[in-house]
């Protein structure tokens, strides 16, 4: 946990040691903003700013990757209603609308009610923005010229005689490019010590690819010595799919990779939230887990251990040891929170000596593998599953997708972010157990097949106490309650 900040607090640190750093970020979604995740800009002396701008709508780029979503959606009812000269299957339609917000009750909803007039009446549902292929093909574009193709090649339904149908074929692709042409330029913005940070598209780890635009990232290492860029959630969903998805897709070879720890944390994996040092020991399991997963893309690792009030020295002492024994090439504390830059000076230090050794990055499975090996090869190699269980309507569409030619994509695996496994209730570092992959979907647009396990679900909810019950309007009309 911290993440966000430790990213900033590494890029800080660097500019105190002297290097020419670029910050590489996500947008922040409205749905975790008011949801239980909240914002997305660091904190404490370790953010990028301005904050409140950066998690409120900000350039509005997630608002416009919503309304060529929808554009689409819009595009293809009408297709149905007025003769269907393409002849499409209304039973195929695969396209969903989005919203920027959790809103279960959108997750299956009926469209067309109310007569002739409304559209052809059928079952479909809303999935939240960062989780729609616009938003995906927005992050991996390389410019407006490849995003005026990915769009068009997006597939939302098939013909009656089981030919895809293409936002091309629609006559959409065009006019969803016009609605994303700001969109697609990176947003900068600096950190509170002055270094650049690129603030770019939002994916989410958990239910899309998780890492911010290709273009910023490309842009970022144009312009500095280092760049910096954070994938969500843990190395198991945002990093995985950054090396296996993002980095195929722009060419890119990373040199290190800083994994974040809290004490907090660790203890929670062990099950003992309350516990001392045999938390911390117990939980640590967790950390071996991710450190094991780094190294089997050839990488380096350096711990980060995000300090948080209360943590004593003798915990920190204890995690840094054991990530060591587990196979870190270093494991540092981050004060940046309380401290700024200076407080990570020496993190970035050992950031840098791990990046300038020789590394033997590799991806966890070849493209020319079946979709169904794929697929295993990230749940026992990255998860640490005894296997895959596809479930007869997952195993379909894979035998359809190869048919089709899709079978050499990469695969983007929607799991819970809060579990190595596919059950969010489980914690630490589980053996033992196989994934359940319940269906796949083809977004042929920005080039990978999604493949979702267990109960993920591609519209969040909110909790009983959502983060949107503490912001408000303070008497000077300042905004308050944003974290």
């Amino acid at each position: 946990e911290g993440k966000t900040t430790t990213s900033v607090s590494l890029t800080q640190g660097l500019g105190v040691i002297g290097r020419s750093p670029v910050l590489c970020l996500r947008e922040a979604s409205l749905g975790p903003v008011f949801g239980i995740k909240g914002g997305a800009a660091g904190g404490g002396y370790a953010q990028v700013v301005p904050m409140e701008d950066l998690n409120l709508h900000f350039t509005g780029d997630i608002h416009a990757i919503g309304a060529a979503n929808n554009l689409l959606a819009a595009m293809l009812e009408a297709h149905l209603l007025h003769g269907n000269a393409l002849g499409i299957d209304p039973l195929t339609v695969s396209w969903r609308r989005c919203v920027d917000i959790n809103d279960r009750a959108l997750r299956e909803v009926v469209v067309g009610l109310g007569g002739k007039a409304n559209g052809y009446v059928r079952q479909t549902g809303f999935d939240i923005t960062a989780a729609s292929e616009v938003m995906a093909i927005v992050a991996v574009a390389r410019d407006v010229f490849d995003l005026r193709e990915r769009l068009g090649a997006i597939t939302v339904a098939q013909t009656f005689d089981g030919e895809p149908v293409t936002a091309e074929d629609l006559k959409a692709g065009g006019a969803m490019t016009v609605l994303l042409k700001d969109a697609i330029k990176p947003n900068l913005v600096q950190t509170l010590e002055g270094q650049p940070a690129f603030v770019h598209c939002g994916p989410f780890a958990n239910i899309a690819h998780g890492n911010n635009s290709l273009v910023a990232d490309r842009v970022a290492l144009k312009l500095g010595d280092v760049v910096v860029t954070e994938s969500g959630f843990g190395s198991d969903m945002g990093m995985e799919k950054f090396f296996d998805i993002v980095c195929r897709a722009g060419g890119l070879r990373p040199n290190a990779v800083v994994l974040v720890a809290s004490l907090r944390a660790l203890k929670h994996h062990a099950g003992n939230p309350d516990g001392g040092l045999d938390a911390v020991e117990a939980g640590a399991a967790n950390l071996a887990r991710h450190l094991g997963i780094v190294a089997e893309f050839g990488l380096r690792a350096v711990v980060a251990v995000n300090r948080f009030p209360g943590d004593t020295e003798e915990e920190i002492g204890l995690v840094r040891r054991l990530a060591l024994e587990f196979g870190a090439h270093a494991a540092e504390v981050n004060d940046a929170f309380e401290q700024g830059g200076a407080g990570a000076a020496t993190l970035a230090e050992a950031v840098m000596d791990a990046a300038e050794l020789e590394s033997s990055f590799d991806y966890v499975y070849p493209l020319e593998a079946p979709l169904e090996e794929k697929i295993e090869a990230i749940a026992r190699r990255v998860y640490g599953a005894d296997g895959v269980d596809l479930l007869p309507a997952a195993r379909q569409k894979a035998r359809v997708f190869a048919d089709a030619g899709l079978g050499g994509l990469p695969v983007c695996m929607a799991k819970t972010h809060l579990s190595l496994t596919h059950d969010p209730a489980v914690a630490g570092a589980p053996t033992g157990f196989t994934v359940p992959v319940r269906d796949l979907r083809a977004y042929t647009g920005a080039g990978w097949v999604v493949a979702l396990c267990g109960d993920m679900q591609t519209m969040p909810g909110l909790g009983r106490t959502p983060a949107a019950f503490n912001v408000d309007i303070d008497e000077q009309g300042r905004t308050v309650g944003l974290f």
